[in-house]
């Protein structure tokens, strides 16, 4: 099993950072449990930001933004943290999935989780992180994680560890009982000439 970790923390150390780091681990945990050998890769997007602007902007990336980028396209699942800005997921976030293929998570499980300041950001997870990854045609887990700063060593931090169990485990329930996912046919790639549609009538 291979999950991929996507997290766009901009600071050293950062709260996305570590709230990644928790879902990865508490994911593992759980699949060891299951008898599950997992393979854990860590993308920071905060390296990947001017690669991530070269791709928009010219079509070329660094040779660690497409090392990224084919790491993803082989995972088994995702976790994507992303810190609030603006009252949705950030601009640096966005571009990564904005350069992959369209097919590249198609049917792939995503776990999917975000950070800010207070708890007033807490419905960005189902405003604006699960509607991205259903248009991408993702498996989109039920169980979403959202941390608030006074999660971290404050009275919150029970209960994030509750709900970073709790998302662990639903990610290797799905994975240890997944078969490898084939990407979907996509139904558009290849459309019927219009010559061909006018013969019929």
């Amino acid at each position: 099993m291979k999950i991929v970790v996507i997290t766009a923390g901009l600071s050293e150390p950062s709260s996305t950072r570590l709230l990644a780091d928790q879902l990865a681990e508490a994911a593992v945990r759980e699949l060891e449990l299951r008898g599950e050998v997992t393979q854990v890769e860590v993308v920071e997007l905060r390296r990947l930001a001017h690669a991530l602007a070269d791709r928009l902007t010219s079509g070329f990336g660094s040779t660690e933004l497409e090392a990224a980028i084919a790491s993803v396209r082989t995972a088994d699942a995702l976790i994507a943290v992303t810190p609030v800005f603006s009252a949705s997921y950030s601009g640096l976030f966005k571009t990564f999935f904005d350069v992959l293929e369209p097919e590249t998570l198609v049917g792939m499980p995503v776990q999917i989780a975000a950070t800010a300041g207070t708890a007033r950001h807490s419905l960005v997870l189902d405003h604006a992180l699960r509607p991205l990854f259903a248009y991408l045609r993702a498996m989109v887990l039920p169980t979403g994680v959202f941390a608030a700063t006074e999660d971290f060593g404050g009275p919150g931090t029970t209960a994030l560890a509750a709900r970073v169990a709790r998302a662990g485990a639903e990610l290797a329930d799905h994975l240890a009982g997944a078969t490898r996912r084939e990407p979907a046919r996509d139904e558009f790639a290849e459309p019927v000439p219009f010559e061909r549609l006018l013969r019929g009538i």
